[in-house]
């Protein structure tokens, strides 16, 4: 039987306190396992997206019709902006892919952090390469940090919703 109380529905609503975007923290796993604690802390991190190609395909004598069906997943590369930092083992690793030709891929873990610095969400890239390295411009009339940006390919990305 029934009982006449209403039950209580709780009301749909978007994320009280949306998560803000300027704390985060970047992790990178030496050999796709061990975090290397020093190379955590970027000033940007941008191209975080994935996109499915499509094809499209007419219909047979209906020329008014067509279908788009899905092709392929592709990436954008994951950009990483920091203040220049010296001594850096990720520094190193740059620097001998680029030197060499020879890769280590490594997975990479980019958190977006609370005010209390708990991971709110978290975006894993597997097997990221470098491919793209460089310096801000040196100009003696600009009172401003040298930045390195650093740009990763990788196989494919995760959301983690923590």
């Amino acid at each position: 039987m029934a009982d006449n109380f209403p039950i209580p529905i709780p009301e749909l609503t978007l994320t009280e306190n949306p998560p803000v975007g300027f704390n985060f923290m970047v992790v990178f796993f030496i050999g796709g396992i061990v975090p290397n604690p020093l190379d955590i802390r970027f000033q940007k991190v941008s191209g975080i997206s994935a996109e499915i190609s499509t094809t499209d395909i007419r219909e047979g004598g209906e020329n008014i019709f067509r279908h788009r069906l899905p092709n392929q997943v592709t990436y954008n590369n994951l950009v990483l902006e920091r203040g220049m930092v010296i001594g850096s083992p990720l520094n190193v690793e740059f620097n001998v892919a680029m030197s060499t030709m020879k890769f280590a891929p490594s997975n990479v873990l980019v958190m977006l952090l609370d005010e209390n610095t708990v991971p709110v969400s978290s975006w894993l890239f597997k097997r990221a390469y470098p491919v793209k390295w460089s310096t801000s411009d040196l100009d003696a009339n600009a009172n401003a940090v040298v930045i390195d940006t650093m740009e990763l390919a990788y196989v494919r990305f995760q959301s983690v919703r923590i």
